[in-house]
């Protein structure tokens, strides 16, 4: 299980500047007629055309000031569980976001950065959250082929009530969902005990006929001294012990061509994914003890 921390940084820069681009067409409407109006009332002298003109230039002014201050007041957080799913097999993130300021907060409109390949892109929209609120959403993802997919970073666009702004937020926090090959059942088959010279269930390989039959070999430290084989000592002239056990452990080990040249096709039915996952192709008609030119 891996979870997201909360990210405190802010990747949007410069400041007012950057809140001040974030003003809708309304909100740009609403500016430019102010300053007309202003202009206007201070050229025919009149004072209640200059207070409108105030009022319609301060109110997307102040609508920036506000969002620009709650953007810094609100904290993301992500979990992703499991962090670790076989292919084909779905993880849920669940998105959590608190708001640490004193005011409550607009619309706001939630998007998590996710590869193609695990599905669509999620978005949320989100009511008002009071002041100290908290609120929790989840998405599925789902991926067919293996690998390591980024999560992140989450998104936060808030709007003011009136339209009048739209500001974005990018939180630093980011996961990773590591899709490894699937897990095939294998057929039950009856095993009578473990390798030879292995286990409990070792089989002994024992001199067939008398002395002259015994295999022996040099003395290693930690040999039975009861098995130390004194006629093949006095011949060799060295501690020669009764090779009387084979202790063999059988082993496989598969080998992957992992170049590109090496397999055709892509995705997760390609000829180098079923190798991955050990699993029988289906243009194959056998998978063991099968000739070469069969499969």
């Amino acid at each position: 299980m891996t979870a997201g921390s909360p990210a405190a940084g802010d990747d949007d820069e410069g400041g007012i500047r950057s809140a001040l681009g974030g003003l809708t067409t309304r909100g740009r409407s609403f500016l430019a007629a102010g300053v007309a109006a202003a202009l206007c009332a201070v050229v025919l002298g009149q004072s209640d055309l200059l207070r409108v003109g105030l009022l319609l230039a301060v109110l997307p002014l102040l609508c920036v000031a506000v969002l620009y201050r709650t953007r810094h007041r609100v904290a993301g957080s992500r979990l992703l569980l499991p962090s670790r799913v076989p292919a084909g097999s779905e993880a849920r993130v669940h998105l959590r976001l608190d708001n640490v300021s004193r005011l409550p907060t607009g619309l706001l409109m939630l998007q998590d950065h996710v590869p193609y390949l695990l599905g669509p892109r999620p978005r949320f929209v989100l009511d008002r959250v009071e002041p100290g609120g908290r609120r929790e959403v989840s998405y599925r993802v789902r991926s067919d082929l293996r690998g390591r997919y980024p999560l992140g970073p989450l998104q936060l666009r808030l709007n003011d009530p009136f339209g009048m702004c739209e500001l974005t937020r990018s939180f630093s926090a980011a996961d990773t969902l590591t899709v490894i090959p699937r897990t095939e059942p294998l057929p039950p088959v009856s095993l009578p005990g473990d390798a030879t010279g292995y286990g409990d269930g070792r089989q002994r390989t024992l001199a067939l006929a008398g002395d002259d039959d015994v295999i022996p070999r040099t003395y290693r430290h930690g040999d039975d001294l009861r098995r130390v084989h004194w006629r093949s000592t006095a011949r060799y002239g060295e501690l020669m012990v009764r090779r009387e056990e084979q202790p063999q452990r059988p082993r496989c080990t598969v080998l992957l061509d992992t170049r590109r040249a090496a397999y055709r096709g892509a995705g997760p039915d390609s000829a180098f994914e079923w190798a991955v996952s050990g699993r029988r192709p289906p243009w194959c008609t056998c998978w063991s003890g099968a000739s070469r030119s069969s499969c």
